[in-house]
């Protein structure tokens, strides 16, 4: 299958003007100010083939965003190469964003004062959607994601959730190759997020559209994405499957123990390091322990051992 996005030593920096304290500090700035070079992407590579689903997490600050919007041609990287679409982004924006969707969860594309439907029609003026496909990628949108109810409703009346159910519609009504969703379950009760999960699960398989999905929620990740690629501070730390990164925390348990004294302790250990019915005798020979339970790992607590470096990546290998 071929590749759909190239991503070759990629790298983007910010200038970070750098303020001294008092009066001639503040005077002499204005002739020789002084930067700090912030690495926001540093050298990152990656391809992602024709339909696939791609989950791009880290922590805040690590380059996501950034990232998003070099790939949808927001903005320019100083090094390195991108091919999108067989397209360079930010040199063939005009042509390239004809096939793309960009969905950001803290910013909506929608027209505040105009009901919603009034908003995909100004989408189909924009991205010139001939007739019969804009009314039929609508019927079906609208009935997919439950939008009767609010479809002739001014936006600046619609929850959270519907606002975003509507920035998604807005998004793919020209039936984009390549969809990027910006956080696009943040701040959504439950029932929205799975209405969301489902539709760009059903636009996957039905359209074999490729997805690259940004969020903090593991849930989205877990239940949409076919693959994980992790970065902190700019560099790529992590690219493969969910099930490889947790048969290999598999080898890392936990287990916790009350006492008697109503004290709690969790104890970590790599089972090929310490056998498990080793660490239980240890237990059971000290006195006052009223129970112990052994903690079944989530993708949550997973990619926070990432994050805070208790799993070693690239390796992956050992807990601390």
């Amino acid at each position: 299958m071929e590749n759909m996005i190239e991503v070759r030593n990629l790298k983007k920096c910010y200038k970070i003007p750098v303020r001294s304290k008092g009066m001639a500090a503040t005077i002499k700035n204005l002739f020789h100010r002084k930067y700090d070079i912030k690495k926001a992407v540093d050298d990152i590579s990656f391809s992602i083939k024709r339909g696939e689903v791609v989950g791009f997490i880290g922590p805040n600050g690590a380059g996501k965003s950034t990232t998003i919007k070099m790939l949808s041609g927001i903005l320019y990287p100083d090094g390195g190469k991108v091919k999108s679409n067989g397209l360079v982004p930010f040199k063939q924006r005009k042509q390239y964003v004809k096939d793309i969707g960009v969905v950001f969860g803290q910013k909506s594309q929608l027209n505040w004062d105009l009901p919603l439907i009034e908003s995909f029609e100004l989408m189909r003026y924009i991205y010139k959607i001939p007739k019969e496909k804009y009314e039929a990628n609508l019927e079906k949108f609208i009935k997919l994601l439950d939008m009767e109810e609010f479809i002739n409703r001014p936006v600046r009346q619609l929850s959270l959730g519907q606002k975003m159910r509507g920035d998604i519609v807005a998004a793919l009504l020209h039936s984009p190759k390549i969809v990027f969703f910006d956080e696009p379950t943040i701040g959504l009760d439950v029932v929205a997020k799975e209405k969301i999960r489902e539709f760009v699960k059903y636009m996957n398989e039905k359209e074999e559209t490729t997805i690259i999905f940004t969020t903090h929620d593991m849930q989205d990740i877990e239940k949409v994405c076919d693959r994980l690629i992790i970065i902190d501070s700019g560099k790529k730390v992590y690219d493969g499957s969910i099930s490889e990164i947790k048969n290999i925390y598999a080898n890392c348990k936990s287990i916790e123990v009350l006492y008697e004294d109503g004290r709690k302790e969790i104890k970590t250990f790599n089972v090929n390091e310490t056998p498990m019915n080793v660490v239980m005798e240890n237990l059971f020979a000290k006195s006052g322990i009223k129970d112990i339970s052994i903690i079944e790992p989530e993708i949550d607590g997973i990619i926070r051992d990432i994050y805070e470096g208790r799993i070693k990546l690239p390796a992956l290998e050992g807990c601390v």
